[in-house]
């Protein structure tokens, strides 16, 4: 085997495991960089709605209760989750795609009534008070999304509507009925909410920067395989097959040979110099032996 092949597979074997766990490493990062960057999302999302709820309550609602409307009629201004969803319905015109529910197990709207998956997030709530978050993944007809979910624990000023009919205001009575939304108690993990982005656009530019890093990569290693053994052949394989093919025409006694030409001070040319003194000392030596 030819000294240049066997230095290609050394380089080879060496570049390609580097290149598989650079790979391996690279795609981690990316894909854990495109899910950060959705969950950031996600979080000033949630933000946005806890912000749209607050606002309602310490703004909107004191004034809308002292509003004639609010004795004859229920206000749906007046409830928190109305605003952080309506906010997010005008938002979801432009980017269909993102989606918050403040998702409950007993609404009195049944629009709000959790789906399956959204009640197994508020039962682990329920199941784990001490978690305030939760981040996971599933697959929807529009492709793969992250969620973001926080629970929704039942306060006094939810009693005011949720506990009994009795209690409720009778203009809710009216709009929703006494058959939902009632029974709920204090402090119970009773909804949650939850903020659902795409995964799919960030993925494809991680997929896709993933794909150009393995190009630039190939490129690299074989521009650097050319240059290796461009350098290789030039420095080394070059001066050697010099020296080789002069002590293989020595050895057929062809002594009246020039001086192989010596370049550099590398391990080489030292190499080439012995050889170039061994052949003066050889010639000297058959010159006396046929005298």
């Amino acid at each position: 085997m030819k000294l240049l092949t066997k230095f290609n597979l050394v380089l080879i074997v060496i570049f390609g495991a580097g290149g598989l766990i650079i790979a391996h490493l690279a795609y981690r990062f990316l894909m854990q960089n495109a899910r950060d960057q959705v969950l950031q999302e996600a979080e000033l999302l949630m933000t946005s709605a806890r912000s749209a709820r607050d606002y309602t309550s310490d703004q909107i609602k004191p004034l809308l209760l002292k509003s004639p409307e609010h004795e004859t009629h229920f206000l749906p201004q007046t409830v928190p989750a109305f605003a952080a969803s309506t906010f997010f319905s005008t938002m979801r015109k432009r980017y269909p795609n993102y989606s918050y529910r403040e998702a409950t197990l007993n609404p009195t709207n049944l629009v709000d009534r959790a789906d399956d998956w959204e009640t197994d997030i508020i039962r682990y709530f329920s199941d784990h008070p001490a978690e305030k978050r939760l981040v996971g993944e599933r697959d929807t007809p529009t492709g793969r999304q992250l969620y973001l979910a926080r629970p929704i624990a039942v306060q006094p000023s939810c009693l005011e509507c949720h506990s009994t009919p009795d209690m409720a205001p009778p203009a809710m009575i009216k709009k929703y009925g006494s058959a939902n939304g009632f029974g709920w108690n204090l402090d119970q993990i009773i909804a949650a909410q939850v903020v659902s982005v795409p995964l799919s656009v960030p993925i494809d530019v991680a997929d896709k920067a993933f794909h150009r890093l393995i190009l630039f990569l190939c490129v690299t290693f074989l521009v650097t395989i050319l240059a290796l053994d461009a350098s290789l052949y030039v420095l080394v394989i070059r001066p050697l097959h010099a020296v080789s093919t002069a002590a293989d025409k020595v050895s057929r006694g062809e002594t009246d040979l020039p001086p192989v030409t010596v370049s550099g001070r590398d391990e080489i040319a030292d190499v080439t110099a012995s050889f170039n003194r061994m052949h003066v000392s050889l010639a000297k030596a058959l010159r006396m032996l046929d005298q």
